[in-house]
């Protein structure tokens, strides 16, 4: 399943919310430099949806605030 996204790096708290359009908001307390933030997005994606780290993959927006991810 394909999911989009908005990424804020740099927050007080890691978390994951889900916006009334059925999008999703994640909270990352990682900076947005060198990956730290996606690979934190990742693994909060994972813990989310209960799934391996490695079925979290980042399709469009590696380098934006808005992603599209796709969980397997």
């Amino acid at each position: 399943m394909k999911f989009a996204i908005e990424v804020k790096p740099s927050s007080r708290k890691s978390e994951v919310v889900k916006l009334a359009g059925g999008d999703l908001r994640v909270f990352v307390k990682s900076p947005a430099k060198e990956g730290k933030a996606n690979a934190e997005v990742s693994a909060l994606l994972a813990k989310h949806f209960g799934v391996p780290r490695s079925a979290v993959s980042i399709i469009k927006g590696g380098r934006g605030r808005k992603k599209l991810v796709e969980i397997q």
